[in-house]
C-alpha cells in the first residue's frame, strides 16, 4: 500500500514513451523544441497522471524523487542538451514544473471538482460544498426553444420606445459588482445593485445582473421592455438550453414563459445614460466595503488560478533554495509555465554544457581545459575574446560585471543570434579548438598598444608569454 509498483509499472510505461520520442527527435534533428513539448504535456504528462488523485495529493520525498528521475530524460530530449544540465534549469527553460508538482495540482483539483473532498487547512479554506457546480443535459425540452426576436447580438443603442433595463457587472482590486437600472424615456426610475466575493468573476456579475433584471421585469406588467446588455459572453449563455451554468438557465426558463421581454447587446461606453448608470452602480458595490453581499459559488476559474498559483509558489520557493541550475537562476530568478524560446545552442551556452574545453576537462572528456589561442575555454571567453571567434565578439564585461552580463544577452534577441551562430561555428569546426597537449602554445606579440603613452611600444618580454 506503498505505491511502490505503482511508480514502478509508470516508470516502465515513460521508458516505452521516451524510446519512441528518441525516434522523431534527436539532439539537432527531428520534431522542433515546441512539437516535443507539446508532444510531453499532451502524451506523456497524462500517461504519468493516471489515478494521481489517489497517490499524489500530498507526494512523499520518495515519489518526488521517482518522479524526477521519470521526467528528466524527458527534458534531456526536448531541448536537446547534455545529459550534465541540471534538472531544475531545464524546467525553468522549458517553463515544465517539476513532475510531482504537476501532477500534485491535478490531484488536488479533481478531489475538489470531482470527489468534493476538502484540502489541508495548511492549503486552503476552501470548502467544495462552495464550488460552482456543472450542470448537464437540457434545461428544458429540446422541442422548446426562444422566440428569434428576444434575443439579439446587434446594437441595441438606438431602441428608444419602450421600457429599457440597463445591466453591467465589474470587477476591481477591491471586489466584485453587479448591477442594473431601469430608464423611462429619460429618467432612471429603478436601480438596483449588489456586492460580491473578490472570488467571483466578472462573468458571474454580468449573468447575476442579468438574471435581476429578467426577475424585476417579470414582476412589472405586461408591456414592451427591453433589457440591454454589454457583455455578449452572457447573452449567448442565457440564450443556451444547455448551458452548463445554473444561473444562466434560470434566465432561460424566464424568457422562455415570457416571450415580451427582449435581450439585446449595446456597446459599452458609448454615452447611453443607462448604460453609464448601471456601470457606476457596479463599481460602486464593488469599492464599498459594508455594501450588502450576494453570496455566489465559487467559479472554477477561480480554483484553477488558486491552484496554479500555489504550484508556481511552491516551485519558486524550490528553484530560489536549490544548489543546482544557479546559472540560469542569475538569468531566470522567476519560475513560468512558459518556455523561454531559447534554441538547442542558446541554451548550451547560458547553461555552460556545451562544447567547452572548460566543460569538457571537467568530466574528463577533454585532456585540457584550455583553448587553443591559450586561454581557459569558457563560454564567456569565446564570445568575447576568442581569437579565433572575432567575427562573433561582444563587448567583454569585468568579472564582478559578468552575471549582468550574461542576462543582458539572454534577453537581447540580437545577441543571441549571434551566441546561436558561435556555437554552430564550435561545433562545426571542433578540432580548430582543442589544442595538441604535445605541444606549447606560445603568443609573444611584437609590440603592444601603451595607454600612458598612447602609441605601440615594443612588447615587455618580463609579462607572462603563455597561459
Amino acid at each position: 500500500m506503498n505505491w511502490n509498483t505503482h511508480l514502478k509499472a509508470q516508470s516502465t510505461r515513460a521508458t516505452q514513451l521516451y524510446h519512441n520520442l528518441l525516434k522523431i527527435a534527436g539532439k539537432s534533428w527531428g520534431v522542433p523544441l515546441i512539437h516535443r513539448r507539446i508532444l510531453y504535456k499532451t502524451v506523456t504528462e497524462r500517461v504519468l497522471a493516471h489515478g494521481a488523485v489517489a497517490w499524489c495529493r500530498e507526494p512523499t520525498v520518495r515519489i518526488a524523487r521517482k518522479l524526477s528521475t521519470i521526467q528528466r530524460p524527458f527534458l534531456l530530449a526536448i531541448s536537446g542538451t547534455y545529459r550534465t544540465t541540471s534538472t531544475a534549469a531545464l524546467q525553468v527553460i522549458l517553463g515544465i514544473p517539476p513532475l510531482h508538482l504537476q501532477l500534485q495540482r491535478e490531484a488536488r483539483g479533481t478531489a475538489l471538482f470531482r470527489l468534493r473532498l476538502p484540502l489541508s487547512t495548511n492549503i486552503s479554506d476552501i470548502d467544495p460544498s462552495e464550488i460552482e457546480e456543472k450542470a448537464t443535459g437540457w434545461s428544458t425540452h429540446p422541442s422548446e426553444h426562444l422566440s428569434p426576436t428576444q434575443i439579439s447580438l446587434d446594437d441595441g443603442g438606438n431602441i428608444n420606445a419602450g421600457l429599457r433595463i440597463y445591466t453591467d457587472g465589474s470587477k476591481t482590486e477591491r471586489g466584485v459588482g453587479a448591477a442594473f437600472c431601469v430608464l423611462t424615456d429619460v429618467n432612471i426610475t429603478h436601480r438596483w445593485s449588489t456586492r460580491l466575493s473578490l472570488r467571483n468573476t466578472v462573468f458571474q456579475a454580468e449573468i447575476l445582473a442579468l438574471l435581476k433584471a429578467v426577475e424585476h421585469a417579470v414582476s412589472l406588467p405586461t408591456q414592451q421592455l427591453t433589457i440591454l446588455v454589454d457583455n455578449k459572453a452572457s447573452i449567448n449563455s442565457a440564450a443556451n438550453p444547455k448551458s452548463h451554468n445554473s444561473i444562466a438557465r434560470k434566465i432561460f426558463k424566464l424568457l422562455h414563459s415570457h416571450p415580451h421581454i427582449r435581450v439585446s447587446w449595446i456597446k459599452a461606453h458609448a454615452g447611453y445614460i443607462g448604460n453609464e448608470e448601471a456601470d457606476r452602480l457596479a463599481k460602486e458595490a464593488a469599492e464599498t466595503e459594508n455594501f450588502p453581499e450576494t453570496p455566489l459559488e465559487l467559479p472554477k476559474s477561480f480554483i484553477k488560478t488558486f491552484l496554479r498559483q500555489k504550484m508556481l509558489a511552491t516551485w519558486q520557493m524550490a528553484w530560489d533554495d536549490g544548489d543546482t541550475g544557479r546559472l540560469i537562476h542569475n538569468i531566470i530568478p522567476k519560475v513560468s509555465l512558459h518556455p523561454i524560446n531559447w534554441t538547442r545552442n542558446e541554451v548550451l551556452f547560458f547553461t555552460g554544457h556545451g562544447p567547452f574545453p572548460s566543460f569538457l576537462h571537467r568530466f574528463n572528456l577533454a585532456e585540457t581545459s584550455f583553448c587553443s589561442c591559450g586561454e581557459i575555454g569558457t563560454p564567456i571567453h569565446y564570445a568575447t575574446v576568442c581569437l579565433l571567434t572575432t567575427s562573433y565578439h561582444m563587448a567583454p564585461p569585468s568579472q564582478q560585471h559578468q552575471p549582468i552580463w550574461f542576462r543582458r544577452v539572454a534577453n537581447n534577441s540580437t545577441s543571441r543570434r549571434k551566441i546561436h551562430n558561435l556555437l554552430h561555428f564550435l561545433q562545426r569546426e571542433t578540432s580548430l579548438f582543442r589544442p595538441d597537449p604535445n605541444y606549447m602554445f606560445f603568443f609573444v606579440p611584437s609590440i603592444v598598444f601603451s595607454v600612458e603613452s598612447n602609441a605601440f611600444v615594443p612588447f615587455p618580454h618580463s609579462w607572462p608569454t603563455f597561459y
